[in-house]
């Protein structure tokens, strides 16, 4: 039988574990990374609560167009507060307030309304370019010499078409086809600076959403 020699094996002993110093590296490394990272994030959750807000607005405004054809009356886009939040409803009754009962045709409804969500509010009227804010919205191809605004109320006839809802008239006007197409502004706060969107009605009723990324309108 043969017997091998015996060998001496040098064992070390180590704890394991991060220096002080290798720790304060990763957490700087991640410092830089957030400081990168979460107001990008803040800024697209807010673009995202800003469009949804002015895709909501879009729609109120065509089922208004539709419930104005299919009941042969006018109605208009108005903005309130409910409970302490912003709002925009559909005026069934005229009265330029929201209400949470109407009678339409001998049937009890309530008015129609949306919710804007966060920080976003109607602009107080069309954004001035300057100040930080952007240009008003140009609709390409129109020949007409400028656009309502949130100074304006949009209303729709019997027929479904849009009209500049002119409540300085006893009874109200509202009569069509406009002078201009509308475009109702939306604004929210963030940090960096205020975000815009829009809802841009043509003078045939059609609706469509549009951001500003802090250059041009799209």
């Amino acid at each position: 039988m043969r017997i091998e020699p015996k060998r001496n094996y040098l064992r070390r002993s180590r704890i394991g574990g991060f220096s002080i110093i290798e720790l304060l590296i990763v957490l700087f490394v991640v410092m830089v990374i957030a400081a990168i990272a979460i107001p990008n994030i803040l800024s697209a959750v807010s673009n995202i609560r800003l469009r949804a807000s002015a895709g909501d607005l879009a729609g109120l405004m065509q089922q208004a167009r539709i419930m104005a054809a299919k009941n042969n009356a006018i109605y208009s886009i108005r903005y309130g507060t409910r409970n302490g939040a912003q709002i925009a409803f559909i005026d069934l009754a005229n009265t330029g307030v929201w209400a949470p009962t109407v009678t339409v045709n001998g049937v009890v409804t309530d008015e129609p309304l949306i919710e804007f969500s966060g920080t976003t509010v109607p602009a107080s009227g069309a954004p001035s370019g300057s100040g930080g804010q952007p240009s008003a919205y140009v609709l390409a191809g129109d020949t007409g010499s400028g656009s309502y605004d949130n100074t304006n109320i949009l209303g729709y006839t019997g027929r479904g078409l849009p009209c500049n809802y002119d409540t300085t008239t006893t009874p109200a006007t509202c009569n069509t086809p406009p002078a201009n197409y509308f475009v109702y502004y939306l604004t929210d706060t963030r940090v960096g600076g205020a975000g815009w969107a829009a809802v841009v009605v043509t003078k045939g009723g059609r609706a469509k959403i549009v951001t500003w990324n802090g250059s041009t309108w799209n």
